[in-house]
């Protein structure tokens, strides 16, 4: 190469491809941690059902949620978990023509959360008809409904979103003419 000139420029990803990877990247993270509890729930806790004391106020449990949060929209029709997850997987679908749409590659990490999340409990309704819940907190006889990190990857993705889903550059990346 002759003296003066320069070399090939660096190769970066573009940025779209580059929020798409950290969503799937999340999403993947979401899926992967939800599904390895839960199998190890399955494994320790589900036979016979058994709740480990862990603190004072948190326990391990197994509890097949046949509904929606909280056991809301619970049924035993076998349809239940078909159309259950149909909706998840149809707000999925939504969120990943969000996920391509929006250049902010800080969304990219609260929209991957929630699309992991749906994931998780999407395969449980799937394979077992209910989703596998076992984090359980109490106070002072106050319980909180058992859950699973799903739904945890779902509440912080929702939580980070309404903290930054709005602030900062436009959700679209700018058009030719308006960089000129």
């Amino acid at each position: 190469m002759a003296e003066g000139l320069p070399g090939p420029a660096p190769l970066r990803p573009s940025r779209p491809r580059l929020v798409w990877t950290w969503g799937a990247a999340m999403a993947a993270l979401a899926l992967a941690l939800d599904q390895t509890t839960k199998s190890w729930v399955l494994m320790a806790l589900a036979d016979p059902p058994r709740v480990v004391p862990v603190t004072s106020f948190f326990n391990l449990v197994f509890w097949r949620n046949r509904g929606v949060t909280f056991g809301l929209l619970s049924a035993d029709h076998p349809a239940a978990p078909w159309l259950l997850s149909s909706l998840a997987l149809a707000v999925v679908a939504g969120l990943l023509v969000w996920l391509a749409r929006d250049q902010r590659l800080w969304m990219a990490v609260p929209v991957g959360l929630i699309i992991g999340g749906a994931l998780g409990n999407v395969v449980d309704r799937l394979r077992y008809g209910g989703v596998t819940d076992f984090l359980d907190f109490h106070v002072v006889g106050y319980r909180w409904p058992a859950f699973n990190l799903a739904d945890a990857a779902i509440v912080v993705g929702v939580v980070l979103l309404l903290l930054v889903g709005g602030r900062g550059e436009s959700a679209r990346a700018p058009t030719s003419a308006a960089r000129s």
